[in-house]
């Protein structure tokens, strides 16, 4: 045990990672479905936010002439989010070339029917038949995406559940690379050791639930013991880490495996009712001027029910009512739902206090992503620092994989 009067080292905070492809300004609809959760975690965690300017290449390589210019405009807003790259590292996927290194070395130990059997592989070729994506890189992004997520070694990535089976992936691919390259013919001993610095009825707790994840596979177990061994305080870092491997299986966890932070996807209407998307042009920017906030959500699909303004109406069948339950209060909510279903009050008297809403809210966002509109040297130069503690965290994993796959010579 160490000395009474010896702390042990702080640890930092746990890591997330989450990137997007650079589509130019952002509207409602990434805002809700990702940065604005975003903008939240990084008070609690340690942020790693990139813009995936290579994935914006598997489906759109004929035509790179705007992926610049968009990778400015969606780091302003995301600046004028309230991303703060004091506390998150920001910066570009390309600009960390070590994805592509782990994406490479990964690929030699990843069976080919990992890639085909991901659900999003035929959805998206169904979806974008005029593109030709009979490519290595499309068939390849989601390995691309294990080695975004696996370089940064997070503890959580934040995604919606249509990205959960591309984490399970990441997870999988984690798994292979311990198996094949993480056993130590010491490993047992050193488990033991560090066994030994936490007290014993600690101990006995994690054999026990060590036993029953892998007997029973019982999640609860496995989260109890990990719990347990982030409480213990007098480990040190790899022992932690040594600990946390020794649940999973009986080798190192030379790649930690990432958990899945699921973040809340509500629905997010676009102007004429249908999913909020660029594709449809039916889109309310972060940063949208007033005037033209208030044109647009005036002009709103509503519950077709209501044609004339003393006709009931039904909250529930109008597009309208999904944006109020994002930015309306329960008093509000209340007044809506009862004004709309007794035509109580007609249909612009319920957009009101959206508009208000909406509005003070992009107003808010233009002014603070206002410095960096037209500075695009002041946005390169927060992307040049995100990008050096980027590398930093890349090629420390990548240390570890080169090493572990026998790329540099033994000391």
């Amino acid at each position: 045990m160490p000395p009474m009067n010896s702390a042990p080292p702080a640890r930092a905070p746990a890591r997330v990672l989450s990137g997007m492809r650079p589509t130019g300004q952002l509207h409602l609809g990434n805002y809700h479905g990702a940065l604005r959760n975003w903008v939240a975690l990084q008070d609690r965690y340690e942020g790693y936010f990139f813009v995936a300017d290579w994935h914006a290449l598997t489906t759109d390589y004929e035509n790179p002439g705007l992926l610049q210019q968009h990778v400015h405009e969606m780091v302003v807003d995301w600046l004028g989010a309230g991303l703060d790259p004091e506390r998150s590292a920001i910066f570009v996927q390309s600009h960390v070339t070590g994805h592509a290194e782990l994406h490479l070395l990964l690929s030699m130990i990843t069976p080919l029917g990992w890639l085909e059997r991901v659900p999003t592989y035929k959805d998206q070729q169904a979806q974008l038949k005029e593109k030709d994506l009979a490519t290595y890189g499309f068939l390849g992004y989601p390995l691309l995406q294990s080695a975004d997520i696996l370089i940064y070694r997070p503890a959580w990535v934040p995604v919606g559940e249509d990205q959960v089976a591309h984490v399970e992936m990441t997870r999988e691919l984690a798994r292979r690379f311990n198996f094949l390259y993480g056993k130590d013919e010491q490993f047992g001993a050193k488990v033991r050791a560090a066994l030994g610095r936490i007290a014993a009825p600690e101990r006995e707790r994690y054999s026990q639930l060590r036993r029953s994840y892998q007997q029973d596979g019982s999640q609860a177990a496995l989260q109890e013991a990990r719990a347990l061994v982030a409480a213990a305080t007098t480990l040190a870092q790899a022992e932690s880490e040594l600990l946390l491997a020794n649940l999973e299986g009986e080798h190192h966890q030379l790649l930690p495996l990432p958990d899945v932070l699921l973040t809340p996807s509500p629905k997010v209407p676009g102007l004429d009712g249908r999913k909020m998307s660029k594709s449809y042009g039916n889109t309310i920017r972060l940063t949208e001027e007033p005037e033209s906030v208030s044109r647009k959500i005036k002009g709103m699909a509503t519950d077709p029910a209501r044609v004339r303004r003393t006709d009931p109406g039904d909250p529930d069948k109008c597009p309208v009512w999904d944006l109020h339950k994002l930015y309306s209060s329960d008093e509000t909510l209340a007044w809506v739902r009862q004004g709309c279903t007794t035509a109580g009050i007609g249909c612009l008297d319920c957009k009101k206090p959206l508009i208000e809403k909406i509005s003070a809210e992009a107003s808010a966002m233009r002014e603070r992503s206002e410095p960096y509109r037209n500075n695009p040297g002041r946005v390169r130069e927060i992307l040049a620092a995100g990008a050096v503690r980027a590398n930093a965290a890349a090629e420390a994993t990548l240390d570890v994989v080169r090493r572990a796959m026998r790329l540099v010579p033994e000391a």
